[in-house]
């Protein structure tokens, strides 16, 4: 059995690697939860205690990143 994978995309308003992260995802057809750390303090911490200073962070299973990068590819 195949189980999805949960994906998460820390991010704030205004992003423009935000919303490229959310257009790379969207291409690869993968489903993905938006959580706003401009408005969810305990979010701000989990990602500031991942040891990332900077949005967008992604994060699947128990995989994290950072967000869009044009020098990788997204799998």
């Amino acid at each position: 059995m195949n189980k999805q994978i949960e994906v998460t995309v820390f991010s704030k308003p205004a992003c423009v690697m935000c919303t490229a992260t959310y257009r790379a995802l969207d291409k690869k057809g993968i489903k993905y939860e938006v959580v706003d750390l401009s408005t969810d303090a305990q979010a701000l911490e989990l990602v500031r205690g991942l040891g990332y200073m900077e949005a967008p962070v992604v994060v699947a299973g128990s995989a994290t990143g950072p967000g869009f990068d044009r020098t990788r590819s997204m799998h």
